[in-house]
């Protein structure tokens, strides 16, 4: 598991990390990977439930599990989520 974690901080370009991903991931890994994201962005601007389905499509025990993460995981949604607002 460690070498995945060093494969994605080798990774320098948007382009290497899609091609990355392409290989090793199936497309319906990283369009769940992708929602998760977009659901935890929306959290993050305080959206409701209700909203985030809709836009998303997502399950409202997706929605509770990313939402548990931000609350009480270990941080990695939040550190993502500021980064991408830096850039």
């Amino acid at each position: 598991i460690k070498d995945l974690y060093k494969a994605f901080i080798a990774l320098e370009t948007e382009e290497e990390c899609e091609a990355f991903l392409d290989d090793v991931c199936t497309i319906k890994e990283i369009r769940d990977m992708a929602a998760r994201l977009k659901v935890a962005r929306m959290l993050d601007e305080k959206k409701v439930f209700s909203e985030i389905t809709q836009q998303t499509g997502c399950s409202s025990a997706t929605i509770s599990r990313v939402n548990k993460c931000l609350q009480f995981g270990d941080g990695g949604y939040s550190t993502v989520i500021e980064r991408l607002k830096e850039k």
